[in-house]
């Protein structure tokens, strides 16, 4: 059996790779909520360069990050970790000495070019086990929440006591801070591997992108997330035309976070205990549905506006999870890295595609035009999933074989008889098997006996 323990390598990974990614994307999420309204006292500002600066950094986020993923296989991780940091730092110093919207909007740009988290996750797989690489991985993704609601709370105090500039500056100091720890603290890569739960496969691009289910997957993080963009666009403004001022936005952001995150967790550990994922995805996109009324509905009225707020970051931080992992249970086996790396990509188009339209619908019309907007898209987000399939409630992984147990004739035909086993794909050229199993009837301990039992055998 082997040891499932963190060794001191894979704890320097989780946690200095962590940190990297967790620093990074708390930089691109400070800006989100203050930028609608201190923005406009830059030059040439409009209500719709402010939803472009805002959103272009998701577009060239989920441009480039596919390639990068690719590239990195051939040039190395850490050296395209650090070109993307470098881009992230130069857009940065661009927008932090900026008085221009134009200026902002380049920056901007230059900071979302810098795609390296499909890198920072090939990274970790290179330098962790494959028994424990769940682990590190769920640690990386419990970061992007909680670093969603720190960038809310505290990008309102900063830019009050400090202006929209010093955000810059922060995400430059923590671009640099990034550099060191992958320089120091993370360890070199000396075993690079691909791993198809982790590596994008140029391949087998066409395979996912015609995969009716994840079409959906794809589809329903880029509508969560444009609706996201479009009310922290409009948000902003409507709290101050409420009489909340710009310098206490942050309480808000607070207590309805807290609640969200205190609500979310039950009900997914509810959701995969009693096998109902469909029914829990479909009330997600229904309570997104009935903030969005309520929002609509909160013209002139604070309270309103706080609870469809707090309804639709509940459900935004509950789709947040589950989509994930519906993505991760519904993959082809052995093309997981490639789904995710285009559920990253969709992710990063809906930031786009909000903050523009957003911004557009709200300076053509108004603040009800843009709730309107809202409603039509998560009418249309509940109408095509309806429709959408219980998953299977397994689970993926990757096993390193021996040449011996590769040379054992049928042996994927006697690895599919085990019991608890779904699916198998070996691949002879990266000495590799990839399985869904069932965890209630087997598990990686059980797989490993049953191996090295038939290379016995065969010995």
């Amino acid at each position: 059996m082997k040891d499932s323990k963190l060794n001191i390598t894979e704890i320097r990974a989780s946690v200095g790779l962590g940190m990297v990614f967790s620093l990074r994307m708390l930089g691109m999420f400070m800006v989100l909520p203050v930028l609608t309204t201190y923005g406009m006292s830059l030059h040439h500002a409009n209500k719709t360069l402010i939803g472009i600066a805002i959103g272009i950094y998701g577009f060239t986020q989920a441009l480039f990050q596919i390639p990068f993923g690719l590239i990195s296989d051939r040039i190395g991780r850490k050296q395209l970790i650090f070109f993307g940091l470098s881009l992230l730092i130069l857009g940065s110093l661009i927008s932090a000495n900026s008085y221009s919207i134009w200026g902002i909007i380049f920056g901007r740009a230059l900071q979302g070019s810098g795609a390296i988290s499909a890198v920072v996750m090939a990274l970790l797989s290179d330098l962790t086990r494959e028994q424990n690489l769940s682990k590190v991985t769920a640690y990386i993704g419990i970061n992007f929440g909680i670093t969603f609601a720190i960038a809310l709370i505290i990008s309102p105090i900063v830019t009050r006591e400090f202006g929209l500039h010093a955000l810059f500056w922060i995400i430059t100091l923590f671009t640099i801070i990034c550099i060191i720890i992958v320089m120091f603290f993370v360890p070199q890569e000396t075993n690079h591997k691909f791993n198809r739960e982790i590596g994008i496969m140029s391949n087998s691009l066409l395979k996912i992108l015609t995969n009716d289910k994840l079409i959906k997957l794809n589809i329903s993080i880029f509508l969560l997330h444009t609706l996201l963009m479009c009310i922290l666009i409009v948000l902003p403004n409507q709290l101050q035309y409420l009489g909340f001022p710009v310098s206490r936005h942050w309480e808000i952001y607070l207590i309805t976070m807290i609640i969200s995150f205190s609500l979310v967790m039950p009900i997914i550990i509810y959701a995969e205990r009693n096998k109902c994922i469909r029914h829990i995805f479909l009330f997600g996109i229904t309570i997104i549905l009935l903030s969005e009324i309520a929002l609509r509905n909160s013209i002139n009225s604070f309270w309103i506006l706080i609870i469809g707020l707090q309804f639709f970051l509940f459900a935004f931080s509950l789709m947040e999870a589950i989509i994930p992992s519906l993505v991760s249970k519904e993959s082809p086996l052995g093309y997981k890295g490639t789904a995710m790396g285009f559920y990253s990509t969709s992710q990063f188009f809906g930031v786009a595609f909000g903050s523009s339209i957003g911004s557009w619908i709200l300076t053509r019309f108004n603040i009800e035009g843009v709730f309107l907007f809202c409603i039509l898209i998560a009418i249309f987000w509940l109408l095509i999933s309806l429709n959408i399939q219980e998953p299977q409630y397994i689970t993926s992984m990757n096993i390193t074989l021996s040449n011996k147990i590769l040379a054992i004739s049928n042996l994927e035909e006697k690895i599919k008889k085990q019991p608890g086993i779904s699916e198998v794909l070996i691949i002879t050229a990266e000495k590799s098997l990839y399985i869904k199993i069932d965890n209630k009837i087997t598990n990686r301990n059980k797989i490993e006996k049953f191996l090295a039992c038939i290379d016995k055998i065969n010995n």
